[in-house]
């Protein structure tokens, strides 16, 4: 499963990619950057999976998970953290998170 089904399939989420661990969702969640600068972190956090991400076609959901109240936001997120297949991509994803405000 790659970044787009991370991003598009479910959600959008956080987490130090460590299984045993819960991730932690807060910046995702209740992030207050828009479409933009989630991918300008996005891009400079990692071109090539920037890259996989708008080939894929999910930016429609990115737009809805950053239009959705924070209660579904949190739904969302635990959902993609749930997925098999999406951890390896949960470390980029709260790094992406924490540093979109800088864009």
């Amino acid at each position: 499963m790659g970044l787009a089904a991370a991003v598009g399939g479910a959600g959008l989420l956080m987490g130090a990619g460590i299984a045993s661990a819960a991730p932690d969702l807060g910046p995702a969640v209740n992030t207050t950057c828009n479409y933009p600068q989630v991918m300008a972190a996005l891009n400079s956090a990692d071109p090539a999976a920037a890259a996989q991400f708008n080939a894929s076609g999910s930016g429609a959901y990115l737009g809805q998970f950053l239009a959705a109240p924070v209660g579904e936001r949190q739904m969302m997120a635990q959902m993609i953290v749930n997925m098999p297949g999406n951890q390896q991509y949960i470390g980029l994803l709260q790094q992406v998170f924490t540093t979109c405000n800088n864009f």
